[in-house]
């Protein structure tokens, strides 16, 4: 996804990063990974079994950060 929209970057408290606006997203060989949202919420726990997305995994684990 790419365009005009300006990026923005949340940590969310406990939670997962958000990620709005135009950012290209991609794995650890540089391949890009599929967005189908302006706005998407990055896993940071860990431990979602949609990574590199959030599946919410993080509130059952009790994640926490600083």
């Amino acid at each position: 996804m790419t365009g005009t929209r300006p990026t923005t970057i949340v940590a969310c408290p406990d939670g997962p990063i958000l990620v709005r606006g135009d950012a290209q997203i991609v794995d650890e060989d540089g391949k890009p990974v599929e967005r189908r949202r302006a706005t998407v919420a990055l896993c940071r726990c860990g431990a979602s079994a949609i990574k590199p997305y959030c599946d919410g995994t993080h509130k059952a684990i009790g994640f926490s950060a600083p």
